[in-house]
């Protein structure tokens, strides 16, 4: 009876450890999510809102040259990795001369050594550019790019408070851009 119990338990253990190694490893470009304004998703003053959320995947350089190497100019970029990048307004923003209405937009790029077309698509829920359709544009700005004096390993955004809305900067290797949006009610 007692041999009996011991291989019981043991079988039990040994297909805890079965079920244990079906967990797939860390990415290689782990997500992130960042709001405007920073403290939104922390806040505890019902006043703070989200106006902008922004999902994606956080590359690392590696050592690699980024971008007009493995990012190549003028071709449409993810802006990250892995799925396209995932742009949610809370509500009605300007990105140029465009309104955006709020909701759930991917997130895409055309980056070149002195400039990027950042393009907002309703197209969402997609692997990378592979598929990017630009019929399906909302939204199209031309920024300039920003030399960084250090290396950014980990392609990065951020928020930064503005007078009209926010500048949402996004950053990797020794590149910036800086892409402002303009709330409602703001000027």
């Amino acid at each position: 009876m007692r041999k009996a119990f011991v291989i019981i338990v043991l079988l039990f253990l040994a297909a805890l450890t079965t079920r244990a190694q079906q967990f797939p490893l860390l990415d290689k470009s782990p997500a992130d999510i960042i709001y405007f304004p920073l403290k939104a998703p922390s806040s505890k003053d019902p006043e703070v809102k989200p106006i902008i959320k922004v999902i994606y995947s956080r590359p690392q350089k590696n050592g690699r040259e980024i971008f007009g190497v493995l990012e190549q100019f003028g071709k449409v970029w993810r802006v990250g990795a892995n799925e396209s990048t995932e742009i949610k307004f809370f509500e009605t923003v300007k990105l140029g001369d465009k309104k955006i209405k709020h909701g759930t937009y991917s997130l895409f790029a055309i980056p070149n050594s002195d400039k990027w077309i950042i393009i907002i698509n309703k197209i969402t829920d997609k692997w990378g550019a592979f598929t990017y359709d630009q019929s399906a544009d909302v939204a199209r700005i031309e920024v300039p790019v920003i030399k960084s004096s250090k290396t950014i390993e980990a392609f990065s955004i951020t928020f930064i408070p503005t007078d009209s809305g926010a500048k949402m900067m996004m950053g990797w290797d020794n590149t910036i851009v800086e892409v402002p949006f303009v709330f409602s009610g703001k000027k």
